[in-house]
């Protein structure tokens, strides 16, 4: 099974497991390469305006950790081995151009579609949390 085919049927994240384990079963080596970290004052002015748009603390402490693990709060990460980008890696990028088009650069365009992904697809950043946890990917 072709990554192209894997990729056609089923969204990007999941055609990146597929792909990593269709490696693994034949021997190949697949590294995850982390984001770069972002500096101290950018880290702190976009967990600041995350805190602000997740007012529930259980909610947004599970959210920073999946930030902090992804991206180390760094709007402008980018993974160079599958070019996931932003705070919340999101795979494709272009995908946060759904929330604004200022995506490439504002951190409070990243976090409002980070959360409208994770709420819409495991129901809340703490379940999100939850499977990122066990899997080390959401």
């Amino acid at each position: 099974m072709t990554v192209s085919f894997i990729s056609r049927i089923a969204s990007p994240k999941k055609a990146l497991a597929a792909a990593a384990l269709a490696a693994a079963t034949t021997g190949m080596v697949l590294t995850s390469v982390p984001a770069q970290a972002a500096t101290p004052t950018e880290a702190s002015s976009a967990k600041s305006i995350a805190r602000q748009m997740i007012p529930d603390a259980a909610q947004f402490n599970a959210f920073d950790k999946i930030v902090s693990h992804e991206s180390g709060w760094n709007h402008t990460a980018t993974n160079a081995s599958s070019g996931a980008y932003g705070l919340v890696q999101a795979l494709p990028g272009s995908k946060m151009a759904s929330a604004g088009s200022d995506w490439k650069t504002n951190p409070a365009t990243q976090i409002k579609w980070g959360l409208d992904y994770m709420n819409s697809r495991y129901g809340s950043p703490a379940a999100a949390w939850d499977f990122w946890s066990t899997h080390h990917w959401y």
